[in-house]
């Protein structure tokens, strides 16, 4: 194939420009590991060589033999990082090199503080990758080969790492990616053969494939100082590139297993905890999983891979095994590595196979064991931590994992009434210990924020009781307690929902209590009917209100008002769907002065008024919005009036 080798200038995608002014300037103090990240990259083009080649050993072309090479030339200032590994087109240059595709970016570049520690953690979370070669040079010269295409198909990007970048056609004899860094002045330090050995054996050791660098043999003499054999160059493994995961436990270092999460997970910080583990039997496997210290910018993204790499036999096979790992333990990182299965090994047979199915099944185990563990520990931080930055996604699991609810259910933490903090930090477990003499259920409330749920007109009869309520206000909670429905033989109920049984807690005093404010209401409730029409099912009496005049509630079996809001914001149409038939039911407190008031007035015109205030009150409480919220501030300002004369 005949390739025309024009050069085109390219500006850098705005994103890039900021990133890179960041990265330069923020990780200077860390910048040893640009060396880290390139090696990284290199390993991954090889990995993904060994997987194409699987179904086509053509792409080797004579050449199976992959690894790394890392070269230093003293006079020209440059340092050298090649691999024989996949290549790149033009267009993988332009798209992996000129752009930033990850998703996460805006929120990455919003949460951008301007103070240069906190940055750096950020920009670390973010994934720095091929760009971290401008904190130590000042021109970046990459030259790539496609396995499988032509000499003169190769691509030449080269940049200074500021506004713009040329790419070009070349020749190159061989497959693979070349980076030659052009070292700034003050950076002469990284061409000298032990700082770059250090480097390697620091962040890079555990790279399975060689790295290799030139060792200077020097020239041997004899006593009379005649020069016997002449000085040579000779290749030096300087890692050794055996897979981490292969080796003992005992023989691997705190900082070796951090330092693989950060190649494996890509990332800047050391992960929260991991999992080394050996399973044999009919399916055997090894696993090197880990938990990070933080959330990737991209764990909501439904099209993000996976990050669970599948090798067998310590052969790569793919990073996008989403049958490794469900979808709520998506934040997980590490390797799987099989001798069960085929090296060739298809998207189809992996979907199919039992024994894909038995692997992940164990180390979904493992992973909710490590968990387990950490959320009783006696310190907790690590959970804690955990917790908010992966909560969220762990409330999946009961929705997704059926086999694995109750475990999953024993790791859920909430806010609660017994703490006026706004942290997750109440495990059911800790609910039912502390519920009182002859209290049945688990009581909840949903709500659209944690102040909303804390101020709830439904906790009033609760907080008087002293009766703890948990306060839900992630948008995950309403699936999560339709597929959660009872916890230690506890039913969980929401204080919003049907009827409260609270009579075992209720002293003789209470019941009387409530018979007396109650005596003469049916007219009121009628009336009050009346009025407000089909906008509510019923009106009755309220026993869960102490303070406020009025609430909404739902029947026992309906949609919640939170999640009502929650689908229609969302675009669904409940009508359609057969969910938008049910009305909440109004409750009225017959203590509160407002309603005792009304039950007095004679006047229908302000009856009337005073039940849709109390109503439209009862809507704005529940964190709904009001059909007409014009007329509402106008009658609100007349009964105003009134009072004021």
């Amino acid at each position: 194939m005949t390739v025309e080798a024009k050069k085109e200038t390219l500006g850098f995608q705005t994103e890039v420009k900021h990133l890179l002014h960041l990265m330069i300037h923020s990780l200077y103090s860390n910048k040893e590991i640009f060396l880290r990240e390139l090696v990284s990259n290199a390993s991954d083009a090889a990995d993904k060589l060994r997987f194409e080649a699987l179904s086509n050993d053509g792409l080797y072309a004579g050449d199976s033999e992959l690894k790394i090479n890392i070269s230093f030339d003293k006079d020209a200032k440059t340092i050298t990082v090649a691999d024989n590994g996949i290549g790149m087109t033009r267009d993988e240059v332009q798209e992996h090199i000129g752009t930033i595709a990850k998703s996460g970016t805006k929120q990455f570049f919003d949460a951008l503080t301007g103070d240069q520690a906190k940055d750096s953690e950020l920009i670390g979370q973010f994934g720095v990758g091929f760009y971290s070669s401008f904190i130590v040079a000042d021109k970046v010269t990459l030259t790539t080969r496609k396995a499988g295409a032509s000499a003169e198909e190769a691509v030449c990007w080269e940049s200074a790492g500021e506004g713009d970048y040329t790419l070009e056609f070349v020749e190159k004899d061989t497959r693979g990616t070349e980076i030659v860094l052009h070292l700034k002045d003050a950076e002469e330090e990284f061409l000298e053969s032990y700082r770059i050995q250090s480097v390697v054996k620091k962040f890079s050791d555990h790279i399975s494939l060689p790295i290799i660098m030139d060792k200077e043999i020097p020239a041997e003499t004899d006593e009379e100082g005649n020069e016997t054999a002449l000085a040579r160059i000779e290749d030096e493994v300087i890692n050794s590139a055996s897979a981490l995961w292969t080796r003992s436990k005992d023989d691997i270092s705190a900082e070796e297993y951090n330092e693989f999460y950060k190649h494996v997970g890509h990332d800047y910080q050391e992960p929260l905890a991991h999992i080394h583990s050996k399973v044999e039997g009919t399916t055997e496997y090894a696993l090197l999983l880990y938990i990070p210290g933080r959330a990737p910018f991209d764990l909501w993204d439904r099209d993000a891979k996976h990050g669970v790499k599948l090798y067998v036999r310590k052969v790569f096979i793919t990073d996008d095994a989403e049958q490794l790992m469900p979808r709520y333990l998506r934040f997980v990182r590490g390797i799987i590595d099989t001798d069960s299965l085929p090296l060739n090994v298809s998207r189809e047979i992996l979907q199919q196979s039992k024994k894909i199915s038995t692997i992940k099944g164990g180390a979904v185990k493992k992973v909710l064991t490590l968990l387990t563990s950490l959320a009783n520990d006696e310190d907790g931080s690590k959970y804690t931590n955990f917790w908010k930055e992966f909560g969220n996604v762990i409330k999946e699991g009961v929705i997704e994992d059926s086999k694995n609810k109750d475990k999953i259910a024993k790791l859920l933490r909430f806010s609660s009434t017994h703490s006026d903090a706004e942290v997750q930090n109440v495990a059911l477990a800790d609910y039912v210990s502390r519920m009182q003499e002859g209290q049945e259920h688990i009581y909840y409330v949903t709500a659209d924020s944690h102040v909303a749920a804390k101020n709830s007109p439904h906790l009033e009869i609760f907080r008087k009781k002293g009766i703890e309520v948990l306060l839900m206000s992630d948008r995950v909670d309403e699936w999560l307690l339709s597929n959660l429905t009872e916890f230690d033989s506890k039913h969980l109920q929401s204080v919003a929902k049907g009827e409260l049984d609270l009579d075992k807690l209720d002293s003789e005093e209470d019941k009387k209590e409530q018979e007396e404010a109650g005596k003469d209401f049916e007219s009121v409730l009628t009336q009050i009917k009346e009025i407000l029409g089909d906008k509510v099912s019923e009106v009755r009496l309220s026993h869960r209100l102490t303070d406020s005049p009025a609430c909404l509630v739902t029947g026992a079996n309906d949609m919640s008002l939170n999640m009502e809001r929650i689908m229609k914001e969302s675009g669904q149409d409940l009508n359609m769907m057969g969910m938008g038939g049910s009305k909440p039911i109004f409750e009225i407190n017959p203590t509160h002065a407002l309603v005792t008031n009304i039950k007095a007035e004679q006047d229908d015109d302000r009856f009337a008024d005073i039940t849709q205030i109390l109503f439209d009150q009862a809507i704005l409480s529940e964190g709904g919005q009001l059909e007409n919220p014009t007329e509402f501030v106008h009658k609100l300002n007349a009964l105003l009036q009134n009072l004021l004369k």
